[in-house]
């Protein structure tokens, strides 16, 4: 979900080529919700699957959106989620309530065939499992593509191994990951193109940009305690909806105006659940690990053959040409270590 401040956060617009030889961190659940949720049959909405039920939606966004980046020489290390904080049951619920509600709407509009209700509401009723998970990370193994578990939340994982210069920026929807302190955030390097407006008829066209927090705490002038504070405030993952009547202008400026987190609850009503303060740490100090290691390895495209062609029914020919830029990616690499090397 991630807070609500993304319209108030200064962005500039990038290209593919200028993240050209550089590690991005990505949000593994973020970006396979993503294309569970949007690689659909434009007709039921239900996600693809192979001939045995198994869905393969998420496989395909995956695997075809890596192979890009990958040729556009862009390194990628995937992040997954690991045990969810405490402070997230009330998300959880939420989120579960609300997929009950999608499920209801979806059966409704494919009584009616109503297309766009279809589409609309579909997405919502979908869950990552723990075997599309699984497969995930089985794909990115053949694939040479690195993979880090997280303790906790992936994207304060994510934030963190950017913030120590393992990876350039973090790739994620989610503003979330600023509050966790990635210097850099790359969004739409998966959804570039024309997109349609959630349950509006209007199409927007959608590119790449980048997040940088020194230039939002900048532009705001706060720090980035005060950052978190006015996400809080607006609400985030672990406090849904946020404080009834603020928005991001007036959030800003009661944050500007109190300073401190223990001034800034004097002045609201906090009737969440969870511990404010537990909130707060939750982001300044977030369960993260530096037991990983990054390591590039060569795609085994037999592998990769076997695992899409043959287990999930991919077409082969589709396969085949991907297959073919990640030959080029090899040879690029090969070039530039003899480069070095003489």
């Amino acid at each position: 979900m991630g807070v609500k401040i993304s319209k108030t956060l200064p962005k500039k617009e990038i290209r593919m080529e200028d993240l050209s030889g550089k590690i991005l961190a990505v949000d593994g659940f973020n970006i396979l919700y993503q294309f569970l949720t949007t690689i659909k049959d434009r007709e039921t909405g239900e996600p693809f699957r192979n001939s045995k039920g198994n869905v393969t939606s998420h496989l395909s966004g995956l695997f075809y959106r890596s192979v890009n980046l990958l040729h556009a020489g862009i390194k990628l290390v995937y992040v997954f989620d690991g045990e969810r904080p405490e402070l997230k049951t009330e998300t959880v619920n939420n989120r579960a309530e609300k997929k009950k509600e999608a499920k209801v709407k979806l059966e409704e509009a494919l009584a009616a065939g109503d297309r766009e209700a279809i589409l609309r509401h579909s997405g919502a009723t979908m869950r990552l499992t723990d075997n599309m998970l699984s497969e995930a990370k089985k794909l990115l193994d053949v694939m040479g593509i690195p993979w880090v578990q997280a303790p906790s939340e992936g994207e304060a994982q994510a934030a963190h191994m950017a913030a120590k210069g393992d990876a350039y920026a973090v790739m994620s929807q989610d503003i979330d990951t600023i509050l966790f302190g990635t210097p850099r955030l790359v969004q739409n390097l998966s959804v570039t193109g024309r997109r349609k407006m959630p349950g509006r008829n209007i199409w927007i066209d959608v590119s790449p940009q980048m997040i940088e927090l020194d230039k939002v705490l900048s532009a705001l002038d706060v720090t980035r305690e005060q950052l978190i504070i006015m996400g809080m405030l607006i609400g985030t993952d672990y406090n849904p909806d946020g404080i009834k009547g603020l928005g991001p202008a007036k959030a800003l400026t009661l944050v500007k105006e109190e300073k401190t987190l223990e001034k800034v609850l004097l002045k609201v009503e906090w009737k969440f659940d969870c511990d404010p303060y537990k909130v707060f740490d939750l982001f300044i100090n977030p369960s993260v690990t530096d037991d990983y290691s990054i390591e590039f390895t060569e795609p085994d495209t037999e592998k990769i053959r076997t695992l899409l062609v043959d287990v999930h029914e991919f077409s082969e020919d589709r396969i085949t040409n991907s297959l073919k830029k990640l030959d080029d990616v090899k040879k690029r690499r090969q070039q530039k270590s003899l480069f070095s090397w003489g």
